[in-house]
């Protein structure tokens, strides 16, 4: 007679499909399968990859041109400029990577395809942002990490534990504002279903005030990109508390520890409008 006591044991994988839907496993499921899809074709990955170091590399290229006939840009040289530059381009590639598909939803609401996210048990802004994860945006995250490390030793950082840890988290601030700005952009084109130039302004507009130094900029536009859009708070910030450099009207050297804050209170401001958004909708017919 058979042991009714020991029952058959279960793979692996029936284990796996036994578990509870976790938003984090439902993230990894989701990212991992865009990324197995993109690393198949590796020529075409090194092509695009080796495309946007190209992108990155020229538009740098543009603020070396500047400082090679002038000392320094918004009072700074060209070193710290770079510190600048290498920070708000790591910032923006790692929100480009996550969030960069958000601010062209209105593709998806003119297509009809927004409905057939909002019917799936998924977050609707985690299912938009995984849509199109490009791997090739990549190349901007690792040349401005390479950029911001250099910049700094060359720049004369003095590293302290404090100014470490804001070395550390300046990047993911910036992120965090970055993918806000994004979300925000998308979040209009309820509204705005024609309005992703628009929208753009903000995000890639944002990212070229983040790459330069804020000094340069008239007192009404540095006010606008630091307590309306707040791209200085990105790079150029924390660049000066990091260096101990003075900073200008409206945004002192004090501002660069403001970069968590000001992507809390972003995200707070981004949710809220998506949410009202999603709630307007009321589909492709109108």
């Amino acid at each position: 007679m058979a042991d009714s006591s020991r029952a058959p044991r279960r793979t692996d994988r029936t284990d796996r499909a036994d578990r509870p839907v976790t938003a984090a496993r439902m993230v990894a499921t989701l990212y991992g399968s865009r990324i197995r899809s993109q690393a198949t074709f590796r020529a075409s990955f090194a092509a695009d990859l080796a495309g946007q170091v190209l992108i990155v590399g020229t538009e740098f290229l543009e603020l070396w041109v500047i400082l090679s006939q002038v000392s320094t840009l918004g009072g700074m040289t060209l070193p710290q400029v770079a510190v600048v530059y290498g920070l708000g381009a790591l910032a923006f590639g790692m929100a480009d990577l996550f969030f960069g598909e958000i601010d062209g939803l209105s593709t998806a609401i003119k297509s009809g395809k927004l409905e057939t996210l909002l019917i799936r048990p998924v977050p609707v802004l985690l299912q938009i942002s995984s849509l199109d994860l490009s791997l090739r945006r990549i190349g901007r995250i690792v040349v401005g990490l390479a950029m911001y490390v250099t910049a700094l030793a060359i720049a004369g950082f003095q590293p302290t534990p404090a100014t470490l840890a804001l070395a550390a988290l300046a990047p993911l601030a910036g992120a965090l504002i970055f993918g806000a700005l994004f979300t925000m952009a998308g979040a209009l084109q309820f509204w705005l279903v024609d309005g992703r130039e628009f929208a753009s302004a903000f995000t890639y507009g944002g990212n070229y005030v983040a790459t330069t130094p804020g000094a340069v900029f008239a007192l009404p536009l540095r006010a606008f990109f630091t307590f309306v859009v707040p791209a200085t708070l990105i790079a150029y910030a924390p660049t000066l508390a990091l260096l101990d450099l003075p900073g200008p009207q409206l945004v002192p050297a004090w501002a660069g520890w403001c970069g968590l804050p000001a992507a809390v209170l972003a995200w707070i401001v981004a949710g809220a409008l998506w949410r009202a958004g999603v709630r307007r909708y009321t589909g492709a017919g109108g």
